[in-house]
């Protein structure tokens, strides 16, 4: 199968992550993929670290006349390389696409929506999604079910793919663990809690730090240690560090910035956390804790519920709710057992392969 994934993210995030590692997949898999990125970008160096040739076009313009060109530009492209399937993960160009398929009808038309930002429901993207996109890939069941009832987009062009982890990078690796585990001065007696993550507001680093901050200081928790596997990004790591230091735990907590093996930082974690405010539309960070036999707690936002037990789940941005859950996690070692064994039924189907097949499937029905 010939397909075109159009991945125009600034960013290297998680709707970035998507959709390379879907080119990626079915590349290795022997489809013939191209990918299109914006250059310059994070992306971009992505995709050439992975083996890629990105192409580039003025997708994000707003330019009259750089749109025109890109037209121009992508007909060719479409005559020359007659792809089966194009999807865009990104909204940006997505009516060049449109007008392509409507002009063309050569390809089939897929529109991945991974954003936190539920769509607008307006003219334009109820024609563009349910007239013209021959399918809908929503990576959560809320954004499917917005889809939906809200733009009336039918239920037969729309699918829920959450993504998957590599299962072959992402492993429990115990030597790994205990190497990591020394280098930050944590032994057997600590219970390490970790977020694994960019720096920023909606991660919900600060929270997490207040609710160490009080299992540490008012409930005497003195085996907790703090691990911030990440690096800064919208939120400085200056700032951080600042929190660390209003809530006194500069001698239990560590910022590990970026890592050579992610997998043996990951396996050094007694307890993962995911405290994002809003987003994780993509759960990029918890399969891979997942994947990496890490019992994991979670806010109930995005697609967290989709595959997280609701035992396992508590309000986001509430310290307290925070406070409470990872006590639980660190005392009650049938509820740490439990919530664990569910999570490894869940990841168990969502490996790359599933990922793969799951989109193929979609792809094959086109």
């Amino acid at each position: 199968m010939k397909t075109i994934q159009i991945i125009n993210v600034r960013w290297f995030n998680a709707t970035a992550w998507y959709g390379l590692y879907l080119a990626r997949l079915l590349r290795d898999a022997g489809h013939e993929t191209l990918v299109i990125t914006e250059p310059g970008t994070e992306a971009d160096d992505k995709a050439k670290e992975w083996g890629f040739t990105p192409l580039h076009f003025d997708l994000n313009s707003s330019n009259p006349l750089k749109l025109l060109r890109a037209y121009t530009q992508l007909h060719k492209l479409i005559t020359d390389f007659t792809p089966d399937i194009v999807n865009c993960h990104r909204g940006e160009g997505f009516i060049l696409w449109g007008l392509l398929r409507k002009c063309l009808g050569s390809f089939k038309l897929v529109r991945t929506r991974g954003d936190q930002r539920l769509p607008k429901n307006n003219f334009p993207n109820r024609w563009l999604h349910t007239n013209v996109a021959d399918a809908v890939i929503a990576t959560n069941s809320v954004m499917a079910t917005h889809f939906i009832s809200k733009l009336n987009v039918p239920e037969y062009k729309v699918s829920t793919i959450f993504g998957g982890v590599d299962t072959e990078k992402f492993v429990f690796n115990s030597a790994g663990r205990a190497e990591f585990r020394e280098k930050l001065g944590y032994d057997d007696s600590h219970f390490v809690v970790s977020m694994l993550g960019r720096f920023d507001e909606v991660k919900g680093q600060k929270e997490l730090i207040e609710a160490v901050g009080k299992l540490y200081h008012e409930k005497g928790m003195k085996q907790l240690r703090l691990m911030l596997l990440g690096f800064e990004t919208a939120t400085t790591q200056a700032e951080v560090e600042s929190w660390i230091a209003a809530n006194n735990l500069q001698d239990i907590a560590c910022i590990t910035g970026k890592v050579p093996d992610v997998s043996a930082a990951i396996s050094a974690m007694d307890l993962g956390i995911i405290a994002s405010k809003w987003s994780e539309t993509i759960a990029r960070a918890a399969f891979e804790i997942m994947a990496c036999k890490r019992p994991l707690i979670s806010t109930g936002v995005g697609v967290m519920p989709d595959f997280m037990d609701e035992d396992a789940m508590f309000e986001a941005g509430n310290v307290d709710a925070l406070v409470n859950t990872i006590e639980r996690a660190a005392k009650d070692e049938v509820y740490l057992q439990r919530i664990f064994d569910l999570q490894q039924k869940e990841i168990a189907e969502l490996s790359g392969q599933h990922f793969l097949e799951n989109t193929l499937d979609l792809y094959s029905r086109l």
